[in-house]
């Protein structure tokens, strides 16, 4: 775990520093220089891109990190990754030129509910393209096992240079308009300066090489576009529905309140970065019994970590709504279904890194699809039924069936559960710190008022943790600091 845990840590960093950013622009700086309708179009946008994103990518960002360490001679490596580059192309050309030819009935079916997406249309492709294409080079160099840049990229530097696409705005550098496509542009930018690391790491060779084992390769990156989808469907798709459904400010309102409770999921994914290849290393070894200690330490951290933010959150979520517009508000049920969600995505540890690295996968695939399905029909009942709310009641349902039937898959195949005794203990931790604080009110400015809370549930949250030692790898990073 010593690689996971450093890494790890300055993934975190990193990944925290991108959301303070991002808080800085979600709640502050797009919720007092941007009309809800413009700030619910750019929402609609990139989720949107997001959600075409693995299609574009031809499932090749996954491929990567499971099939490189199987090759061991130089002259294989260079021939598959070549072929990785390149794959991805039968899907960006025909979808382009699908695109010129059929732009108008594309865009007006996006635009049913909402006119003003149409004009936008052609944004999302690009962002989509640009999304999948800065997957691919962070997973290149994620196999070098050189994390910690792409994350950077990946969590800060789109915020960075949103807030600075913001500020001129607001000094009337820019109008909206230019704002949108300076936003686009900017994550064009990330794509190509990503590129150019993960070749400055390990440069490509486009030679032709006859590859051994390619039927299985195309098998697994054309099967794993469905899981991508799957994943950024459940996960994107309430955000897109709702512009269909409902007035695209609610976006706006919707996406604010996600963005709140998505920093529960932080930890997870600034450790996904480097437990997914060193997963993919212990299956094609066979060494199942390292797999179960990394499965289990994954689960246990993540939940103790995840627990406390989402602790933070749920417990200042009042507090924090009296700082951005009394619009926004609506939102607060919404930060509390989605942080649960996030809390049982952290507990699953890297259960998702063992089933789409195993043989398994297929399955896996079936069962996703289905619930995809399933988030699309329930989004659709519940959003003209409960507006944003229903958006995450839908979302809670079915995240919550997909986790859950995925941690008995991997028990029933691998006879490993992510949980142990100490999980129990944190549960119960969770409970009594948020009954005990969540009636302390103080009557000072809420910004106060939050770092007073969040003071109190830290030194008690966290002595009781060190205390009773929940974890040995959290117990040691203390250590570690309170020498320091």
């Amino acid at each position: 775990m010593g690689i996971v845990v450093n890494q790890s840590i300055k993934n975190t960093l990193v990944t925290y520093l991108g959301f303070a950013i991002g808080a800085i622009n979600v709640l502050f700086l797009f919720t007092k220089f941007v009309s809800p309708e413009y700030y619910g179009l750019i929402t609609y946008i990139l989720s949107s891109a997001n959600i075409l994103m693995p299609l574009m990518a031809f499932g090749v960002h996954n491929t990567i990190v499971k099939f490189y360490s199987s090759f061991k001679t130089r002259k294989s490596q260079n021939a598959f990754l070549s072929l990785m580059l390149l794959l991805p192309l039968m899907v960006v050309v025909p979808a382009t030129i699908f695109g010129c030819f059929c732009f108008e009935a594309i865009s007006n079916f996006l635009a049913n509910e909402n006119s003003i997406v149409k004009d936008y249309t052609w944004y999302l492709f690009v962002a989509a393209i640009a999304f999948a294409y800065f997957e691919i080079f962070y997973a290149w160099s994620k196999i070098q096992l050189h994390s910690v840049f792409g994350n950077f990229m990946k969590e800060v530097f789109h915020r960075i240079c949103t807030t600075l696409l913001l500020v001129g705005l607001y000094l009337d550098f820019l109008n909206v308009e230019q704002l949108i496509v300076g936003i686009i542009m900017v994550y064009m930018a990330r794509m190509v300066i990503m590129m150019l690391y993960a070749f400055s790491l390990r440069l490509p060779v486009f030679k032709w090489v006859r590859i051994n084992n390619i039927k299985p390769i195309l098998k697994y990156t054309s099967l794993i576009i469905i899981a991508g989808s799957v994943a950024n469907v459940i996960l994107e798709i309430d955000k897109f529905m709702i512009g269909q459904y409902v007035a695209i400010e609610n976006v706006a309102y919707y996406g604010v309140a996600i963005y709140i409770a998505s920093v529960i999921g932080v930890p997870s994914r600034s450790m996904h970065q480097i437990t997914y290849p060193l997963t993919a290393r212990l299956l094609n070894k066979r060494n199942m019994v390292d797999l179960k200690i990394l499965y289990q330490k994954s689960s246990l951290s993540l939940f103790i970590v995840s627990g406390f933010i989402f602790l933070i959150i749920i417990l200042n979520i009042n507090q924090l709504y009296h700082l951005i517009p009394e619009e926004y508000t609506g939102g607060v049920l919404v930060v509390f279904v989605i942080g649960l969600v996030k809390l049982f995505d952290n507990v699953l540890g890297n259960n998702n890194s063992i089933l789409f690295n195993s043989d398994y996968y297929r399955v896996v695939l079936l069962l996703g699809v289905i619930l995809a399905v399933s988030t699309i029909l329930l989004n659709a009942f519940f959003i003209p039924e409960f507006g944003i709310n229903g958006a995450a009641y839908a979302t809670c349902i079915a995240i919550f069936l997909y986790n859950t039937i995925k941690v008995l898959f991997v028990y029933v195949k691998f006879k490993m559960l992510p949980f142990t005794i100490s999980s129990l203990k944190t549960v119960i931790l969770i409970c009594i710190s948020g009954l005990s604080f969540y009636f302390w009110d103080f009557q000072f400015h809420p910004i106060v008022n939050i770092g007073l809370k969040t003071l109190l549930v830290s030194v008690f949250y966290g002595f009781v943790v060190y205390r009773f030692n929940f974890s040995e790898d959290i117990s040691a990073l203390m250590n570690k600091i309170l020498k320091r």
